[in-house]
């Protein structure tokens, strides 16, 4: 399995890195207890192990002798020599997440080894697993694409539980911001759950242990919590199960190359970077302070949940929704900041927590999928009547004149060529697939798929050889070439100039310049007619109040008897309505001016325009396979995506936006479909 890209995971650069953590204990069986600690722990480099001057090296270090393997040796021979015995390669780069030696005392009951390959990818990681009676344990595992895995319990760690169950561990590559948790889980059950999520601080360039010292009681605390905890159970009535022989020795797990399988994204657990461009992202930075819509947010979130097969997690324990162990969770990072925004903004302050860091999911497209399918009555139906109050209205900025629309398409399409060139395949479609059969067990690349798509559309138009044919909508000229191919002469217009750009030069590398003409130029500029009109998932992008405007344009351009083929993605009429007017996140940070028509609005507007609809082809599961493919390119690229100059910002909420769009699909909220209609003849004319 694929490692973990460190670029994705914002992997340190610096000799160490410390965080502000808090950890959380929640045993849920036989009893329901729970603390919180607050503490610290550190990411280190074992080629680069911070260290106080000599003389001082007493008070705080970190060594051999407080983890697994031989205390006369290194810390980085040791792991080379437990990763020698599983057949493991020898790591490019090793971290180490532990606390140090301070003034003669340490307590780690979980250090994490992160083993980085060539290009800076996780290939294994150690747990090493401490008991309070000094035994210690080493699960040796492979996690997925963002930090997850599963082992067999197969140590002696609490008094109350036995050596049975199975561990499942959140163990992403900490950033700025750390998140790891260890679940265990038996028989469908979930018994305990331990946390540490925490935030990184400035350390000096030297990575000096100084600040260690600050707090040498921080790691005692947190022994001294878990012994409380103990204390409290057993007062009230659970006994401890004998401790089994070999407790206190070192053992070590065989590597577990099997972690759940769910959605192998690098790029979910992203934290945000430490320092966020203000000016770019001025809402992220910005935090609302409404302490009662916060508070309205938080009930109504709870209400939402407690029937939805998801879970919803916090640091400090809590626990929503009916979802079990196998179903997809959301965890809240920071939950006071996630209420705010959400109770301040609505769907647009759940993106934006999101892009902010406040919360992850390990299965970001499952849980927007479950929330997709559920839509229409998430909401009580007395508050629906608040909406128009409650939300956001569109800015009239963002209409869609001549002028505006040149502003809108350039926000998203004149982003950069080479950024849509990272996730898209080499045919540059960026419109849903068409498979040949179940898009989720096609064995199709996507070049087929597209072609497959775009062939079925000329069809629809009766594109031939001769054809004189309109494309509104450029993309970056995909479509244009492969009529061109056919032997038709073709028009096609787009205002992206980034596009336009493109498009030209790969008509011209095709050899086509002389039967493709592209055009920086508004559809509603184009003169003359044509035997038919081409439009892929464009009539999303013109806003609604231009719908009309938009199939008189096709109606004009199209010669009596000529035949239109379009495809456009459509959601339920009774939403639509609903949301005419509303500002949502997704027209705020990705498609500005734009709206999602209705079959019947579609239906309607062509039949005002004149046009007879001839035919509907509907495949929106195919478009949901479509985004998975191609969110998995650009989170397994995320690298490539910050060389490009796209902040952690950015690629969180491209993530987003692409796992959004999955769920709408997959939940059958949004469909995409190929629409067939003509112009009829003149009474009395032949074709």
């Amino acid at each position: 399995m694929a490692g973990v890209s460190s670029a994705a995971l914002a992997a340190p650069t610096s000799a160490a890195r410390r965080y502000d953590v808090m950890i959380a204990h929640h045993r849920r069986d036989p009893l329901d207890y729970a603390f919180t600690q607050k503490s610290s722990t550190w990411l280190v480099d074992l080629d680069r192990i911070p260290r106080l001057p000599k003389g001082f090296r007493r008070l705080a270090a970190f060594l051999s002798a407080d983890h697994f393997g031989d205390p006369q040796d290194s810390l980085r021979a040791n792991v080379e020599r437990l990763l020698a015995e599983h057949g493991e390669p020898v790591p490019e780069r090793i971290l180490m997440l532990a606390n140090p030696r301070v003034l003669g005392y340490v307590f780690n009951p979980l250090s994490v080894f992160y083993c980085l390959g060539a290009g800076g990818h996780v290939t294994s990681v150690i747990a090493e697993v401490r008991n309070t009676y000094g035994g210690r344990h080493c699960y040796l595992m492979r996690p997925d694409g963002i930090g997850r895995a599963e082992a067999d319990k197969s140590f002696y760690v609490s008094p109350f539980y036995p050596v049975d169950g199975h561990y499942r561990m959140r163990l992403p590559l900490p950033g700025d911001d750390l998140l790891v948790s260890v679940t265990l889980d038996r028989d469908g059950d979930r018994p305990f759950v331990a946390t540490m999520i925490g935030r990184r601080r400035a350390t000096s360039r030297t990575g000096s242990l100084w600040p260690a010292l600050r707090t040498p009681l921080a790691t005692r605390a947190v022994m001294l919590g878990i012994k409380r905890h103990g204390i409290t159970m057993f007062l009230k009535g659970l006994r401890p199960y004998p401790r089994p022989p070999g407790s206190t020795e070192t053992h070590t797990s065989p590597r577990n190359d099997k972690p759940k399988e769910r959605d192998q994204m690098t790029a979910t657990f992203a934290a945000p970077e430490t320092s966020i461009d203000a000016e770019l992202w001025p809402d992220v930075v910005g935090l609302p302070h409404h302490a009662l819509r916060a508070a309205v947010a938080k009930r109504l979130l709870r209400q939402a949940v407690a029937s939805l097969p998801i879970r919803v997690t916090t640091a400090d324990g809590l626990r929503m929704g009916a979802g079990s162990a196998t179903d997809p969770s959301l965890h809240l990072v920071r939950p006071d900041a996630f209420y705010e925004r959400l109770g301040h903004a609505g769907l647009i302050g759940f993106g934006e927590a999101f892009m902010a860091g406040d919360w992850v999911s390990d299965d970001l497209a499952g849980v927007l999928t479950v929330l997709a399918g559920r839509m229409s009555t998430l909401i009580p139906p007395k508050l629906q009547r608040l909406r128009s109050a409650a939300l956001h209205v569109r800015p009239s900025s963002q209409d869609n004149t001549v002028d505006g629309a040149r502003e809108n398409i350039h926000r998203h399409y004149d982003l950069s060529n080479d950024l849509f060139r990272l996730f898209l395949d080499e045919s540059l479609t960026y419109s849903s697939a068409l498979f040949e059969s179940d898009p989720d067990r096609s064995p199709e690349d996507l070049p087929t798929a597209q072609h497959r798509k775009i062939d079925r559309l000329l069809d629809l138009a009766g594109v031939e050889s001769g054809s004189r044919v309109l494309e509104i909508g450029t993309g970056w000229g995909e479509l244009s070439i492969r009529a061109a191919q056919r032997g038709a002469h073709v028009t096609t217009v787009t205002i992206s100039t980034e596009q336009a750009e493109l498009a030209v030069k790969r008509v011209h590398e095709a050899g086509l310049a002389d039967l493709v003409d592209v055009r920086l130029q508004d559809y509603r500029e184009v003169e003359g007619q044509f035997d038919a009109v081409v439009s892929v998932e464009m009539v999303e992008a013109v806003g609604a109040n231009h719908w009309n405007e938009y199939f008189h344009t096709i109606a004009a351009r199209l010669r009596p008897g000529g035949r239109v083929g379009l495809q456009a993605i459509t959601m339920p009429h009774d939403r639509m309505l609903a949301s005419l007017n509303t500002y949502t996140w997704i027209v705020k940070y990705i498609f500005p001016g734009g709206h999602i028509p209705s079959v019947r609005s579609i239906r309607e507007n062509v039949d005002e325009a004149g046009l007879r609809m001839s035919s509907e082809l509907s495949f929106g599961l195919h478009y949901a396979e479509t985004l998975r493919r191609w969110r998995a390119t650009f989170e397994q690229r995320a690298d490539d995506v910050a060389e490009l100059g796209f902040d952690q910002v950015f690629r969180r909420m491209w993530s987003l936006y692409l796992s959004y769009s999955e769920a709408g699909f997959r939940s059958r909220y949004l469909d995409v479909i190929q629409f067939g209609f003509t112009k009829p003849l003149l009474p009395g004319t032949a074709e």
